[in-house]
């Protein structure tokens, strides 16, 4: 039977959050089976719980943001990627703020985390949401196209392709795909950043957003060039954060999913939409169980191998 996993012990990090630039302690337990991923925002007088929902979201500008009855979780992506990539489906995420820390920019040092905490099986069947019928989504028209879309596949394939006019994206690979447990998504996805351009920093902080952001977790670009002193990571690193935020938002579907991804120039904001459409066809998806793990895709029914 291919089982649910959670961490063996619990741990801990402390970071400041990428637009709000405010201090956040953060705490991941271990679950019991069938909790999935919840985060707890244990600063309150009555703390509260939001479950990591694609229904849960309330706003996608520059992040994918939870909320529950007006108390927020925002900037959940990193963590709820390296959750998916790891094969994490059980998570008390206990926060001191509104907002993940931001940490490196990346999902590799949540990554380091889970892993340093252990990862384990348990009694109970891993339930995956497969896709059974095509569902798209688009937007706008000409140059300012955008879609994404979902596809049936035995086992999770994700295709991005970014165009942006600038003169250090366009020197890069601007499309990339991934297939979780064919390809290792802690070296090859995980440790891609975030970017941004410092021309919008100050626009941005006008409007309460960015306070938290710099070189140490951002890939900072100006009119023409990558300013970090170390440049880029991946000759494709900005494609591959689009892999790893699309991971980080579909994972809100609440299981793993059995399905082919592919999108041009989507975000945040595209991806739940992309959720919720799915959602609301009951005939284009299945929740199915593997018996045993050779019924699996390759590598989805094993844990995730370590750095």
């Amino acid at each position: 039977m291919t089982v649910q996993r959670t961490l063996k012990t619990l741990t801990r990090a402390v970071g400041v959050g990428l637009h709000s630039g405010e201090r956040v302690e953060l705490t991941l337990r271990p679950a019991a089976p069938d909790t999935g991923i919840v985060f707890r925002r244990i600063d309150l007088n009555e703390p509260v719980t939001i479950p990591a929902r694609a229904t849960s979201v309330s706003d996608t500008r520059r992040a994918s943001t939870l909320s529950l009855g007006g108390v927020k979780v925002s900037t959940v992506e990193h963590l709820m990627s390296a959750c998916c990539g790891l094969g994490i489906d059980n998570l008390l995420v206990d926060i001191t703020a509104e907002e993940v820390p931001i940490l490196d920019g990346s999902a590799a040092s949540f990554v380091y985390l889970l892993q340093s905490a252990g990862i384990v099986a348990q009694a109970a069947p891993r339930r995956f949401l497969r896709v059974r019928h095509p569902v798209e989504v688009r937007q706008g028209e000409g140059r300012h196209l955008k879609w994404a879309r979902l596809e049936p596949y035995h086992g999770y394939k994700l295709r991005f392709e970014i165009e942006f006019e600038h003169p250090a994206v366009n020197a890069s690979a601007q499309q990339v795909e991934f297939e979780l447990g064919r390809d290792p998504y802690a070296r090859e996805i995980a440790r891609a950043r975030t970017f941004g351009f410092s021309r919008d920093v100050e626009a941005l902080r006008g409007q309460g957003l960015a306070l938290g952001g710099g070189l140490d977790n951002a890939i900072v670009m100006d009119d023409v060039k990558v300013l970090n002193a170390d440049g880029l990571r991946f000759a494709d690193e900005f494609v591959k954060h689009k892999i790893l935020d699309a991971m980080g938002d579909l994972y809100l579907v609440g299981q793993p999913m059995l399905a082919a991804y592919s999108a041009y120039r989507s975000g945040h904001e595209l991806n739940n939409r992309l959720l919720r459409e799915l959602l609301a066809q009951p005939k284009a998806f299945e929740v199915i169980t593997f018996d045993h793990e050779a019924q699996a895709p390759a590598g989805l029914g094993r844990l995730a191998a370590a750095w």
